[in-house]
């Protein structure tokens, strides 16, 4: 992470402090860095020259506004999956026909409005929806845009909350459905079949499972053209891995030219979603030690960040790096890192060699980018962090702070109470 080194003042995010930020405006507080954004979104596009492509920036990874429209300014698509993530991108500013709306559970309502801002393709997860496609369309007048996702049943090696492309996977059609589907589809009034969508899971860090996926879906591509079906879309998901350890993970560079024959085998034009490369060391959590623990044998550092701000480690038993903001110092504590929610699973760190903060001492996790606040809630009645964008010595709040009040809102005690 090249944007976050130890400079003047310890920590810092492109030119600015990080020290400065927090006791400005206080923890937790999430910070993003807008060189960090650019440069992954470049390093994708750089790895695609040469093939006709849209890289679709995964709206779930970071929804912040201001990320949203950073990349959008670079020239991004969006990859969507809800209603709520269309009203952002369009807030945001992007190009509808840079739009692919995926998910397995999308309402009538969602369709609706997706159909109004005519995106350009519905990514299809099984019969029914289709019907409900092809119904909704029809009734509005409107033309449903789709590619059809295909579960290539691929184990992706990564966690199994975030594996989708395994045949035991609420996500895709079977491939040996997918031409059964189509020629359905053919019969409709409404909707069009332009493309193939296939994803397999997210913190993949090997090429060899994406490969067998795209190798198999890019298998259907050309079944459907020899059909005569006009695929002009092949869309080959996210999910590449970023380091948060020690994980070796390959280049988009090398991800694409592994795969590059595949691809310009199908002669469609490709489209990518990649959330977590992109966001995800392009932003930091940062939190405040409030107590110094010791029970029994085991020591705590506890932090005014929990579980509800960053839900990965407790959810996933993921890893981020934690950081003195202060300095980059040697003295260490093997320890947990936990928060002040009530929960035994509320941890950041745990059994990890830590930073030997004192209690008011700031720290860093690192590599919080991505997943950490469009995770987060407000379990415990705890309001949610603020979240700060920097560019260059330059920063800003690009969402406040919650406060009590927030908490409450839209919440009403009847009369009869």
């Amino acid at each position: 992470m090249d944007d976050f080194y130890y400079g003047e003042g310890g920590l810092r995010c492109e030119g600015v402090a990080l020290a400065e930020i927090s006791e400005s405006i206080g923890s937790p507080t999430y910070v993003y860095s807008f060189a960090a954004l650019e440069r992954a979104y470049r390093e994708l596009e750089e790895a695609f020259s040469g093939l006709d492509h849209l890289v679709c920036y995964a709206v779930k990874a970071n929804g912040n506004l201001s990320v949203l429209r950073t990349l959008a300014s670079l020239g991004a698509g969006a990859d969507i999956v809800s209603g709520g993530e269309l009203y952002r991108a369009m807030k945001a500013g992007f190009d509808p026909k840079k739009v692919v709306f995926a998910g397995v559970g999308k309402t009538e309502a969602e369709i609706m409005a997706a159909l109004g801002e005519r995106i350009l393709l519905f990514n299809v997860e099984s019969a029914s929806e289709l019907e409900r496609l092809e119904e909704i369309a029809g009734r509005f007048g409107k033309r449903a845009r789709v590619s059809l996702r295909v579960n290539p049943d691929v184990d992706p090696g990564t966690h199994a909350h975030i594996s989708t492309g395994q045949g035991e996977s609420k996500f895709g059609i079977p491939i040996d459905e997918a031409l059964v589907l189509a020629e359905k589809i053919g019969r409709y009034r409404c909707v069009d079949l332009i493309g193939v969508h296939q994803h397999i899971g997210s913190q993949i860090t090997k090429i060899a499972p994406h490969a067998e996926a795209i190798e198999k879906s890019a298998g259907l591509v050309e079944e459907l053209k020899r059909r005569g079906f006009d695929i002009r879309y092949f869309n080959i998901g996210g999910g590449l891995g970023i380091r948060y350890r020690d994980e070796e993970v390959p280049s988009p560079k090398e991800y694409i030219d592994a795969i590059r024959p595949s691809l310009e085998a199908t002669g469609a034009k490709i489209l990518c979603e990649m959330g977590r490369y992109i966001a995800g060391n392009a932003g930091v959590l940062l939190t405040r030690v409030v107590y110094r623990k010791k029970s029994g044998a085991k020591s705590f550092l506890v932090a005014d960040a929990g579980m509800n701000d960053l839900l990965r480690p407790s959810l996933y038993d993921a890893h981020h790096e934690v950081r003195s903001v202060k300095e980059n110092g040697s003295s260490s504590l093997k320890a947990d890192l936990v928060g002040p929610v009530c929960e035994s699973g509320d941890y950041l760190a745990r059994d990890r060699e830590l930073p030997d903060a004192a209690e008011g001492d700031l720290l860093a996790l690192m590599g919080t980018g991505a997943y950490g606040f469009s995770m987060a809630s407000n379990y415990n009645s705890r309001p949610r962090a603020a979240e700060v964008m920097v560019k260059g010595d330059r920063w800003a709040v690009i969402r406040e702070r919650e406060h009590n009040a927030d908490l409450i809102k839209g919440e009403v005690v009847p009369a009869f109470l």
